[in-house]
């Protein structure tokens, strides 16, 4: 065989995957974080229950059900059949819901990943909650278009329909920390060396590089989870990268090139890092468009965050920055070849102030996991 899947890319090992991805979804606790997002389940409920019409009679299909609730709500609004598919063992807990809600003569749960499924028919709507961090980490949407290249009826709908990513300039309040740990982490390397040296005879200083480079990715290169104010924003807000899930392929999300140029705040902090969002919209399709659209955003906000947050990417050398300061840069965000799921990210930056100086243009590399 050639271990290789469609278009090239590497083949997945199913098993592989579900130990270290779909099992976690199995829990009632994980699902429980989700469901108590309240932002995400108050825009995922509008979208259903004030576009009715988009469900009334329908056949909907929901890829990765979870805990089922999605399919309820499409059952609840009228449609005639939802099929839930789901891989894990959740799939049993979303029977019994179902059947608690009164919908369990309408909605059939399928345990099985969406590319294994097989359903007696084609559907009118796909919903589906696959957003990872950034957006594009975990590959979900990937499901999503097997299962709308298979399943989906010609102008039928997507739930959401678009996605878009935005970055901005950002002061971290991890930068510090993270800067001050990864110090702590060398000099405890230094003393580690040190003592093995003196009390053992082995020398293992040889190895100072590969720990340095070890503790670098993890403290220093790894995107961090936080929860930005909009007063941590330091410069306008720019849009990466757009999908339309009608016509997306995998390609289009397994890589993401894109230069951003913003005009900065005034601000009495560093920029110290590049922050990353999404937001997602529910549109409908191009020949039945959703009577009110709906749009979940992942943006800073002081009362209004997500299970998901923000990725903050902490820049190696924070730049202090005016208002009215042109910042540029670019972006390369690409799956990881150890794990799809996985993201790599290689940034460039610099900064012209506004009295015509340029700072030096710097790259970083860093890590989604």
């Amino acid at each position: 065989m050639s271990g290789r899947g469609g278009g090239g890319r590497p083949a997945v090992d199913k098993a592989a995957d579900f130990a270290n991805y779909f099992c976690t979804y199995a829990y009632l606790y994980h699902q429980k974080d989700m469901l108590s997002d309240r932002v995400r389940m108050n825009a995922y409920r509008d979208a259903v229950m004030k576009n009715k019409a988009h469900f009334a009679d329908k056949v909907v299909l929901d890829v990765g059900t979870g805990s089922g609730i999605l399919a309820i709500w499409a059952a609840q609004a009228g449609a005639r059949r939802v099929y839930a598919v789901e891989a894990t063992d959740m799939a049993r807990h979303a029977e019994t819901l179902a059947r608690a809600n009164g919908v369990a003569e309408r909605v059939t749960v399928i345990q099985e990943s969406v590319e294994d499924a097989q359903l007696p028919e084609k559907v009118d709507v796909i919903i589906s909650e696959w957003m990872g961090y950034f957006l594009v980490r975990e590959s979900m949407l990937d499901s999503v278009i097997v299962a709308r290249d298979r399943w989906l009826k010609p102008g039928g709908s997507l739930f959401p329909s678009h996605a878009r990513m935005w970055v901005a300039p950002v002061h971290s309040s991890l930068w510090e920390g993270r800067m001050g740990e990864y110090r702590s982490s060398m000099g405890d390397w230094s003393s580690f060396v040190r003592g093995t040296r003196e009390d053992y005879g082995v020398d293992m200083a040889v190895l100072d590089h590969t720990y340095d480079d070890e503790q670098k990715k993890y403290f220093l290169q790894t995107g961090c989870w936080e929860s930005l104010y909009p007063s941590q924003v330091l410069g306008r807000p720019v849009m990466i990268h757009e999908i339309d899930c009608a016509t997306a392929t995998v390609a289009d999300v397994e890589e993401v090139r894109a230069d951003f140029a913003t005009r900065t705040f005034a601000a009495d902090k560093p920029v110290n890092a590049i922050g990353g969002w999404f937001d997602v919209l529910f549109k409908g399709s191009a020949s039945d468009p959703t009577e009110h659209e709906v749009q979940l955003t992942t943006a800073p906000s002081v009362d209004e965050g997500t299970h998901w947050g923000q990725q903050v990417f902490l820049l190696p050398h924070p730049l202090a920055v005016r208002e009215g300061d042109d910042m540029r840069g670019s972006m390369h965000i690409r799956r990881s070849k150890k794990n799809h799921r996985l993201m790599d990210v290689d940034v460039t930056y610099q900064c012209q102030h506004t009295d015509g100086s340029l700072t030096p243009s710097t790259k970083a590399v860093f890590f989604i996991e």
